[in-house]
């Protein structure tokens, strides 16, 4: 596998403090800065399920509430591998027991976006 592309992403939930909530934006916000065109154009790609492997790397406060296959339910293309770490930030907010708020801090995840081709 040869490294096509790296993208990375940034997602916060803002009212709920839910870590996974956060990583799917991060991932939407990656896979929305790219156009991975040049897996056909340029890479030759005939199946990009079979040639394509997308590596998730999800940074965030607590890793063990990503669900792996959340994220991987958004990227379109290729085999989804996601690694949850500990990492992105949790900071102050305002609570709003109405917007589902447990507590006054916002969630941020951060998201890194390996495409790797096989050729």
């Amino acid at each position: 596998m040869k490294c096509f592309v790296v993208e990375f992403g940034i997602g916060m939930d803002f009212h709920g403090q839910d870590v996974n909530k956060a990583a799917q934006k991060a991932v939407r916000d990656a896979v929305s800065k790219s156009c991975l065109c040049g897996l056909v154009e340029l890479c030759e790609l005939k199946n990009m399920d079979e040639q394509v492997e997308i590596r998730v790397t999800v940074a965030a406060s607590d890793p063990s509430a990503v669900v792996a296959e959340d994220i991987a339910a958004i990227l379109p293309i290729g085999k989804v591998v996601v690694n949850a770490v500990k990492g992105g930030l949790t900071v102050p907010g305002i609570k709003l027991e109405q917007l589902g708020d447990k507590d006054e801090t916002i969630e941020a995840v951060l998201v890194a976006l390996e495409v790797m081709v096989k050729q």
